[in-house]
């Protein structure tokens, strides 16, 4: 019999709540297979059993909260997954025993044709065959790493296809699309008001801005860039651009990405009091959702085309709103990017990701009339595009010289 306990789902994350449990005791349990759906303070996400055979004795409740660590349920394994029993006298059966509804693990221990549930739905959704797949996983086993790399690579050769370049600029979220505003489950206190009962998200993020602005000296600029390229190119290019609308975020994650590398004093994160400065930029991209912000974050941004990022961007923005993030959707962001544009600011002022040292947001873009060449009045497409940053690991002139050649990449688009 094996425990399952709470996991750390998330930094900085010490409890999570079950919502629901997905099996019930008696239940077969296959490896990897979700068993309840967990909510803290960072993101929803299903929890896969690492056991396979029959679901035990269930010892949180749903809207339970508990620990991280804490034991969860009991998994009653199967023969084929349960350790290799010590010599000695034989030990009595257990009371109940399961037969595994997934393929056992061969003769020689090999686990090369089992496949999670999870694993075979994202296999046949991408039409892809797992038999074909060397498996990087426990005795050979295909993991969702190993389907999720070769949809990577697809994505990459797509792009190439389309001709679409690496490299990129600015994109807010569709014209027009407004986040539905969720209905507030509120008590009645008086006549005179409601008091609104904060959900473990919003306390969280309200315990992160406090932290971020109390403990890091956050120093703020701004620029205007003329993305009438952007504008043309982003209009030349939806026209065949298939599987997602194209917005102007992944032209801007993009070109975040690449201008980064010039700039990797922005690209770090606190560990204590220990700066580290990454090479590869996993980029955070923020998304307000009815259960509050979260920031999933898209791995080595820039090595993926704008093709690439936006259908990542997708992805995290439905599973988000669905509540369907995992562990590994929100974890060791490097550098954060906020569409504040898609609810038509033109100017703001973002608080750093702690412990990540900069955000920058992208404004909403606004025909405007700009002079040129000398005293030449043309309508342009303009943007504002806002910096905050931690002032111990960067000054002014870093700052500055980052978001001076980040407008100079968005202006060269198209």
């Amino acid at each position: 019999m094996a425990t399952i306990t709470m996991p750390q789902l998330g930094e900085s994350v010490t409890e999570g709540t079950v919502l629901q449990w997905l099996k019930q005791p008696g239940d077969t349990v296959a490896l990897d297979e979700p068993i309840c759906e967990i909510e803290t303070e960072k993101v929803t996400a299903e929890l896969p059993s690492p056991f396979e055979g029959a679901l035990g004795e269930i010892l949180v409740p749903e809207g339970e909260t508990v620990e991280v660590d804490a034991p969860l349920c009991t998994i009653l394994e199967t023969a084929a997954s349960a350790p290799e029993p010590a010599p000695g006298p034989a030990a009595a059966p257990e009371p109940a025993s399961v037969a595994a509804e997934a393929p056992a693990p061969g003769v020689d221990g090999s686990r090369a044709g089992v496949y999670s549930p999870v694993v075979q739905r994202l296999a046949a959704k991408h039409e892809i065959d797992l038999t074909a797949i060397a498996g990087s996983g426990r005795g050979g086993r295909v993991t969702r790493k190993d389907v999720q790399a070769i949809i990577d690579e697809r994505e990459r050769e797509a792009a190439a296809a389309d001709g679409i370049p690496p490299a990129a600029a600015p994109l807010p979220l569709p014209e027009g699309e407004v986040v539905p505003t969720p209905e507030i489950a509120t008590v009645a206190a008086s006549d005179a008001y409601d008091v609104v009962p904060l959900s473990a998200t919003r306390r969280k993020i309200g315990e992160n801005m406090v932290r971020s602005t109390t403990e890091a000296p956050q120093a703020w600029m701004m620029v205007e860039a003329d993305v009438t390229g952007l504008v043309d190119l982003r209009a030349r290019e939806r026209e065949r651009f298939v599987g997602v609308d194209l917005t102007y975020l992944p032209y801007f994650a993009s070109t975040v990405a690449h201008t980064l590398t010039d700039f990797p004093e922005l690209n770090a994160r606190w560990h204590g009091d220990e700066l580290r400065r990454y090479r590869r930029v996993n980029l955070g991209i923020a998304i307000a959702t009815e259960r509050g912000l979260v920031v999933p974050v898209v791995p080595n941004a820039r090595d993926l085309s704008v093709a690439g990022l936006a259908r990542r961007i997708d992805d995290l923005v439905t599973r988000a709103h669905a509540g369907k993030l995992r562990l590994e959707d929100i974890e060791e962001g490097t550098f954060t990017v906020n569409n504040t544009g898609a609810f038509g600011s033109i100017a703001s002022k973002p608080i750093v990701n702690h412990p990540q040292v900069g955000i920058v947001t992208m404004e909403r873009v606004v025909r405007r009339p700009i002079v040129v060449e000398g005293d030449a009045i043309a309508i342009r497409s303009m943007m504002n595009v806002a910096l905050s940053f931690d002032h111990r690991a960067l000054d002014g002139a870093e700052a500055g010289g980052f978001l001076a050649a980040l407008k100079e990449r968005l202006e060269a688009l198209g």
